[in-house]
Formats: structure tokens, C-alpha cells, sequence
């Protein structure tokens, strides 16, 4: 298994816009594609201008080819420009992970 970990930084006071374009336009695509999300978190504490989405992958070559169609997807390439035009996010980061064996994931 393969977990991609996404933390997305918005402007002060843009995240709620922002997760609300992402529910409308954004999320159809990327679950037709990615399937649904290992997780999909706020920040309580700390950066609460942060968000975290986690997806699981069977290996590189599977999130290579599923995240490959969303971009070739009309739906999502609208919901990016729209993201862009709102102007919200200030940073993105992601994280390839593989889980140790001592704590398997279970789905």
C-alpha cells in the first residue's frame, strides 16, 4: 500500500470557500477517479488555515494511472481553474508513505 498525504495551506480566512468549491465542482472528479479518500482532515489546532487529504494506493504505478485520468477529466480540469481563480491556496505538499509492518493498515 501506498498512501499519498496532501497538507494544502489557504489564505486566512479562505479554507471554508475553499473545501466548498471543492464539494461542489472538485470532489465528483477526484472520487470517480481516486476512489474514495483514506481521509480528508481539518486542522483543530495548530494551522487551522490546513487541510489534509490522504489516498491509498495499491503501488506508484496505480496512483501514477488513476491520478493521470482525473487530469485528462474535463470536470476536474474546470474545478482547478475555478480553485485558481478563487485564489485560496498559498502552499501544497505531499508525502509518499508505505505503512510498517507492525501496524497494518486494514481496509
Amino acid at each position: 500500500m501506498l498512501l499519498d498525504v496532501r497538507t494544502y495551506t489557504c489564505r486566512p480566512g479562505t479554507i471554508k470557500k475553499h473545501l466548498a468549491l471543492y464539494e461542489k465542482m472538485g470532489k465528483g472528479p477526484q472520487t470517480r477517479h481516486l476512489g474514495e479518500p483514506f481521509a480528508y482532515l481539518t486542522t483543530e489546532t495548530g494551522n487551522v488555515n490546513q487541510y489534509i487529504h490522504i489516498w491509498a494506493y495499491e503501488n506508484a504505478g496505480d496512483r501514477e494511472r488513476r491520478r493521470a485520468a482525473m487530469w485528462a477529466d474535463p470536470e476536474w480540469l474546470a474545478y482547478t481553474e475555478e480553485s485558481a481563480k478563487l485564489g485560496a491556496l498559498e502552499a501544497q505538499e505531499n508525502r509518499l508513505m508505505t505503512p510498517v509492518s507492525f501496524f497494518p493498515i486494514k481496509r
